[in-house]
């Protein structure tokens, strides 16, 4: 039997780019979605025949009844977030039991993270990251400082019971002294965790035995990565990016799955550009063109409701994030939200203290010297809406992603027309190659 072979999906930008949208479009042909990255900071909004799922930790893969979904080691796990979500999903009649695997190797996120985090960001003097203040941060610290607590650990009720002693004595000393926090009843929290840890035992296992067995058996995998490649812990724009392997290398860590069972890299960007917190944006529009893409593409955040900070599309940003992930596919999203402009501004490159440079910026302060070097492309003004067929865009948006193609170096597969799962277009080279990697026939369009 031929062993299968895994596709990545990975965030071009700053995260938010609809990778939760493609994900569910293509686990159509893939039996097996996998996240790899991230906590419940991630909000993936997905819309099926006009009703709206939001899923934070859970992959979107959970929306198809035969596919199976898995939350990987590298996710950082919070339980009562997890059960609130499987609870709400159950209530929308989606089948979790039987579909749904949690990774024994994940670490748990636990009260003392998030007061942790949100004494952290509050306190005075400290530079606001723009963290959802979850506790996602101080648990990776704990995985990386090797006192962590893990999802096994979790279901190990005796052991459970000394960590939450040892880890409130630590941590409330910690927040006492540096941020003046009420401390936390450790008694209390391993009552709720315990209870908490019996109803998620029925979802974990080695999730890294199940992915290579799956594979062994000829089945494909879809990766889902959280945020996007400008937050990545090592190639964002640090210090404001989120703490874990958001590009295509957290693929295989995050999951026990090999780099050598990665076949494709596909990459989401929208049309434009946003980010959300604090940090570097060269190409953000400070002007009512801001406040148009943010009406226009509802951008507030799935998970918190902030309203993003919005922009050009940046083509430096998006051939850095095709080098480092490898983006075989680029799929686009939000093309519809530029329908009414008649001219649309792509930045096109950098200058730093009037030179131009290739290289994006290691730090802070080099993102701050960048002017964007602008190109004005015509707008359609012409309802792009619901198109699912390349041919039937209008002629200047069809031109639009001609260039970016052109421009980032990499071929477009998927072009998103709205929220819903049949508002999409797919190329028939992208549908091809879908078909090779999952032995499954994929129509040029997505299904309804």
């Amino acid at each position: 039997m031929k062993k299968g072979k895994a596709a990545v999906i990975v965030g071009a930008q700053w995260g938010d780019e609809g990778k939760g949208k493609i994900v569910d479009v293509l686990s159509e042909n893939f039996p097996v979605v996998a996240r790899y990255a991230g906590g419940h900071n991630a909000g993936h909004t997905v819309i099926i025949k006009g009703k709206k799922f939001i899923l934070q930790l859970v992959p979107s893969g959970i929306l198809r009844p035969d596919c199976r979904s898995v939350i990987g080691n590298g996710v950082v796990f919070d339980p009562m977030a997890f059960l609130k979500e499987i609870g709400a999903l159950r209530e929308a009649g989606v089948k979790v039991d039987g579909n749904l695997f949690v990774s024994n190797r994940a670490h748990v996120i636990m009260p003392y993270h998030r007061l942790i985090e949100l004494a952290a960001e509050n306190a005075p003097g400290r530079v606001k990251i723009g963290t959802t203040s979850r506790g996602i941060g101080p648990t990776y610290e704990d995985k990386m400082g090797r006192r962590g607590l893990r999802v096994a650990d979790l279901l190990d009720l005796p052991l459970l019971k000394i960590h939450i002693e040892n880890a409130c004595r630590e941590k409330n000393m910690i927040a006492h002294a540096l941020f003046n926090s009420e401390p936390l009843d450790p008694d209390k929290m391993f009552e709720e965790y315990a209870a908490a840890s019996a109803r998620i035992a029925p979802f974990v296992c080695d999730t890294a035995v199940l992915l290579n067995q799956a594979l062994v058996r000829g089945e494909s995998i879809v990766f889902e990565g959280a945020q996007g490649t400008m937050l990545d812990i090592d190639h964002g724009t640090y210090p404001f990016v989120t703490s874990s392997s958001a590009t295509s290398g957290g693929a295989a860590t995050g999951t026990g799955v090999a780099p050598t069972a990665i076949d494709t890299v596909i990459g989401v960007s929208k049309a434009y550009c946003t980010r959300v917190g604090g940090g570097p944006f060269p190409s953000e529009a400070l002007d009512a063109s801001g406040d148009m893409l943010r009406v226009r593409g509802n951008e507030f955040g799935a998970v918190t409701g902030r309203p993003r900070r919005c922009g050009w599309l940046d083509l430096p940003l998006l051939r850095y994030a095709g080098m480092i992930n490898g983006t075989s596919w680029l799929v686009v999203t939000k093309l519809d939200v530029l329908d009414e402009l008649a001219e649309i501004p792509v930045c096109v490159g950098y200058k730093i203290d009037g030179k131009k440079v290739e290289d994006v910026p290691a730090q802070d302060s080099g993102f701050g010297k960048i002017e964007c070097i602008y190109q004005t492309l015509p707008g359609w003004q012409t309802s792009s809406v619901g198109t699912t067929q390349l041919e039937e865009l209008p002629k200047a948006a069809r031109e639009y992603l001609s260039f970016l193609e052109k421009q980032s170096g990499t071929r477009i597969g998927m072009v998103s027309t709205g929220p819903g799962r049949e508002q999409t277009i797919m190329v028939d080279e992208f549908a091809a190659k879908l078909t090779e990697l999952t032995g499954s026939k994929t129509r040029g369009q997505a299904k309804n």
